[in-house]
């Protein structure tokens, strides 16, 4: 009797679980069209994420891995990107190249970088996603996404949606930031920040909501940062009115973070969940 009753017990407390979540997914006025709610163990759903790999962008000094189960993984309901110091070979290297991304063979940190590149790109709507920030210097994770055009426009012809950036040596500043064109090869930007001390404590929601008129940028209930899309100029070529891919990385190092503190590492970057999304 009892066993039975414990089965009843725990089958009312997964309905009430299961009904929270359907209802906490449930936004007035949008419709839910693409989510990884990351309650799998494994490497991230290989049909939603691909993978940067490499010495990529900002003289960064993290190598990024592809596939790597200690930088990359899901586990707990949550995925888990780790930045390491550790030496890891660099499949890019060229003996003689005086390019950063090329001429070492061997590199001394590894993080991860995931996207929808090619899986999954939008043009409108929320972008909602639910994080818990590592810390430290050096230390520089974000969630923004990139034009889709960008192999054939380039940068900053694509354009740029920084919807969360956070930097280790300002532990508390939270900035949004949008990068766009003013001619083929300089680019102009428009952003703010926010202060708050929680956000390497516990999980924040960091939202895009989009539309033809406009960007909003928010920390849980709080609008950080507000653009209007014509800005970024005329109607038609405007790289803002076109499909946009998303991603979620950690990165180390650079100017803007600073050099690494290697006794804080490693540090994991959490995400509880990604969702998009569109008006009904």
């Amino acid at each position: 009797m009892k066993r039975k009753f414990l089965s009843i017990l725990s089958t009312i407390f997964f309905l009430i679980i299961f009904c929270f979540t359907a209802n906490a997914q449930n936004k007035k006025g949008w419709k839910l069209i693409w989510q990884d709610e990351f309650n799998y163990t494994g490497l991230p759903d290989a049909t939603k994420w691909g993978y940067e790999v490499g010495h990529i962008r900002n003289n960064e000094q993290q190598y990024y891995t592809r596939a790597k189960k200690e930088n990359v993984w899901v586990s707990n309901g949550v995925l888990i990107i780790t930045g390491r110091k550790e030496n890891y070979k660099n499949e890019n290297y060229k003996n003689e190249s005086t390019d950063w991304r090329y001429k070492d063979s061997i590199a001394q940190y590894t993080s991860a970088s995931i996207n929808t590149l090619g899986k999954a790109a939008w043009k409108y709507g929320r972008i909602e996603v639910k994080a818990k920030l590592p810390t430290g210097g050096g230390i520089w994770p974000a969630i923004w996404m990139l034009g889709a055009n960008r192999s054939i426009v380039g940068w900053p012809i694509c354009g740029e949606i920084d919807i969360m950036e956070f930097i280790g040596n300002h532990p508390a500043d939270i900035y949004s930031t949008i990068h766009f064109p003013d001619s083929i090869k300089t680019s102009r930007s428009s952003g703010s920040k926010i202060n708050d001390s929680t956000v390497s404590n516990r999980f924040h929601i960091y939202v895009l909501e989009w539309d033809k008129q406009k960007m909003d940028i928010w920390f849980d209930k709080i609008k950080i940062h507000s653009f209007v899309i014509d800005s970024a100029g005329s109607y038609a070529a405007n790289t803002f009115r076109k499909p946009f891919y998303l991603l979620i990385n950690l990165a180390m190092g650079a100017n803007w973070p600073g050099p690494i503190d290697d006794n804080v590492l490693p540090q994991q970057y959490l995400i509880d969940y990604v969702r998009v999304y569109q008006k009904k």
